[in-house]
């Protein structure tokens, strides 16, 4: 049965964050409570074939739904989509075929797709949206006669599209930034049924949670704080004179066990499989490194996600051409935890052959954004 408890959290964009002890918890729907007729018959345009793009186009299409790829006519998919026997035309072409059309480009290459096909896109029509970011911050704005929806995998596109093979599910989001013909939810949710992700279950949310939260973990924990933690400790351990094999082992390499040690079973998960030094000094010690000072920087990046800071510094810094950006990731390269690094993943290179899916990503990702 679909968990239907005492709050949905709707299209409607919340105010603020509830006190904890008042929080709802969020409307998760499955298969069954999904109507596929409402996509059944129409023809979906997916713009762009990357990660998310390939998965949706093949999930849909092998769902029985009519699939349409929208791509530029110098697009490096174009002959990948084809060979799946998909329909290939531009995303105008499209978008002027289509009832349901996903916007799966990057994020910085959307507002421009949009401006193209926005002549195209009729009353009651539906503009889906993998990532909230471009309407929630204004970069987008539909008209006022079209749905605008969001499912969101919570997964790479590649595992998305194993997942549905193999007759299991990926677990999404789904929110309504706008209910134009009064079905918007019924429409995006038959398209979560028809990618697989209502197998394992749709998590309700809105545009703007979905766009702040993922903007935050990113930046504080998941990105930015992870690759800090692993430099500090690094650096900490070598400008104390340990060798930097023994560094880059302790502060980075067995922070994949740790993580899927969390994926698998939380917090509690982790502790009760670590040993029981390695718990008492991590439950003693921890809070020394992330201290209140490191939750005053937390709530000051949050502000700036919430307020809209950091997404006119993205925007600026995509219109001047990314000078920051490649400063620093040049920077990050030549970090010597890097060079130390590469030496030594040489060694697991048996694991690399039994799991390339990550590397695979990373490759595919950056493929689309320069080429879709």
């Amino acid at each position: 049965m679909s968990e239907h408890d005492t709050a949905e959290t709707s299209g409607t964009e919340p105010g603020g964050p509830a006190e904890t002890d008042e929080r709802d918890r969020a409307t998760i729907h499955y298969e069954e409570d999904a109507d596929p007729a409402h996509i059944e018959s129409e023809t979906v345009a997916v713009l762009g074939y990357g990660s998310q793009g390939h998965a949706h186009a093949l999930n849909l299409r092998d769902s029985g739904v009519e699939v349409v790829v929208g791509l530029r006519e110098e697009s490096a998919s174009r002959e990948a989509a084809a060979a799946e026997g998909l329909t290939v035309v531009t995303p105008v072409a499209a978008a002027s075929e289509a009832s349901v059309v996903s916007m799966l480009v990057p994020d910085t290459a959307q507002p421009a797709v949009y401006d193209a096909i926005e002549g195209e896109l009729e009353p009651g029509d539906t503009l889906q949206f993998a990532h909230g970011f471009n309407v929630h911050f204004g970069q987008i704005r539909p008209p006022e006669t079209v749905n605008v929806t969001m499912i969101a995998p919570k997964s790479p596109g590649h595992l998305v599209r194993r997942n549905y093979e193999q007759g299991q599910g990926t677990p999404g989001l789904l929110a309504v930034h706008r209910d134009a013909t009064g079905e918007a939810r019924e429409t995006a949710l038959a398209y979560a049924h028809a990618i697989g992700c209502a197998r394992a279950g749709v998590v309700e949310t809105t545009f703007r949670e979905e766009t702040e939260t993922d903007l935050f973990g990113e930046q504080a924990v998941l990105c930015g704080g992870v690759a800090e933690l692993i430099k500090a400790g690094y650096e900490t351990l070598v400008d104390a004179g340990y060798s930097p094999e023994m560094a880059y082992f302790e502060c980075l390499n067995e922070m994949k066990l740790i993580v899927d040690l969390l994926y698998e079973g939380g917090l509690s998960g982790m502790w009760d499989s670590v040993s029981d030094t390695a718990e008492y000094g991590g439950l003693t010690r921890g809070e020394a490194v992330i201290d209140d000072h490191a939750r005053e920087n937390m709530e000051a990046i949050l502000e700036d996600v919430q307020t809209g800071r950091f997404a006119r510094e993205w925007i600026t810094e995509n219109q001047a051409g990314r000078p920051s950006y490649r400063r620093l990731r040049a920077a990050e390269t030549d970090h010597e935890v890097e060079a130390v690094g590469a030496r030594l993943r040489e060694l697991f290179a048996w694991a690399e052959a039994a799991e390339p899916t990550a590397n695979e990503e990373r490759a595919e990702d950056e493929r689309v954004q320069a080429d879709d």
